[in-house]
């Protein structure tokens, strides 16, 4: 137990539930328009999970190689930068979960698309790879893009539109306008929680050499940037439960507002590192929350 606690630490639990977000969605939307296939979604999930699990080991590897995790920190504490994992056992660790991930995406492929589809088989193949290529140089290698301020457009890419209208697709074989306003909505919120833990680190970072957006916009611009994100997926959210209208249930969702909210206003008035820290598992679970009501709301 000794030596799997930290792993677990360095897997990052608490993330998980925000990378399958999409998943739900685009699960829900394919039970609404009768796609739906239980094989396809254990596969999605169990893949998606897979790829979050190595993106984290993957971040914990990069910014421990490069002295990023030290001691003017103020998240929790990484594996390698506490040495209860040594590089060399990361790596290790990375190669596997690589190889569980590549299984896990061929039989997410096939399970899908068998052997007809042949180019959104293709298409899959690719993103999947491309996954796996982001997922390692978020932190790692000489030309990072964690480290250039590109984080927040492969989050809004992965966690929202290839989330969320991806796995749409591998359930219904096509792609459905209805899912864009969800697919960007939830886009903006997982930005949000990836800017949120930016501007927690804005300080440390800078002095690493790690060149965020939250860096490169400043405190108080990282601030108003990030009302802008949760603000604009109520707006986009709102407006598309209103042209999607097809009953009550459709705004079961909205609950997901009154936390949301209440994120804004304490964000608006945070200022210490520590303020920035406790609102991340809030922000996460609500999108959790957002996708999940959203989804459940047109199938009830």
């Amino acid at each position: 137990m000794s030596k799997l606690k930290p792993w677990l630490s360095a897997i990052r639990l608490r993330t998980l539930p925000l990378s399958v977000s999409g998943i739900i969605m685009g699960a829900c939307f394919a039970e609404y328009n009768g796609f739906f296939n239980i094989y396809i979604l254990i596969l999605a999930l169990l893949t998606t999970i897979s790829l979050q699990i190595l993106s984290n080991l993957a971040n914990d590897y990069g910014d421990g190689m490069k002295g990023t995790d030290n001691e003017n920190r103020v998240g929790p504490e990484r594996a390698i930068q506490s040495g209860s994992i040594t590089p060399e056992q990361m790596f290790d660790g990375i190669k596997i979960n690589i190889f569980i991930t590549i299984i896990l995406s061929v039989s997410l492929i096939y399970t899908s698309f068998g052997t007809g589809n042949f180019l959104y088989a293709m298409l899959f193949f690719l993103l999947g790879g491309f996954a796996i290529y982001s997922a390692l140089t978020y932190t790692m290698g000489d030309s990072a893009y964690g480290y250039r301020g590109l984080g927040d457009v492969f989050v809004f890419l992965f966690f929202g539109l290839v989330s969320c209208i991806g796995s749409y697709i591998l359930f219904g074989k096509q792609i459905d306008h209805v899912l864009m306003l969800p697919a960007i909505s939830l886009g903006f919120l997982s930005v949000g929680v990836l800017n949120l833990n930016n501007m927690r680190d804005i300080d440390s970072d800078k002095l690493s050499n790690k060149i965020t957006l939250a860096v490169k916009l400043g405190k108080k611009k990282a601030k108003v940037y990030h009302m802008v994100l949760i603000f604009s997926a109520i707006v986009l959210s709102l407006v598309f439960s209103i042209l999607y209208y097809t009953s009550l249930w459709n705004f079961l969702f909205y609950i997901s507002y009154i936390p949301l909210v209440i994120h804004i206003r304490k964000i608006h008035v945070a200022n210490a590192p520590n303020e920035y820290d406790s609102q991340l598992k809030v922000l996460a679970l609500t999108t959790f929350l957002f996708s999940v009501l959203l989804g459940v709301g047109y199938i009830s």
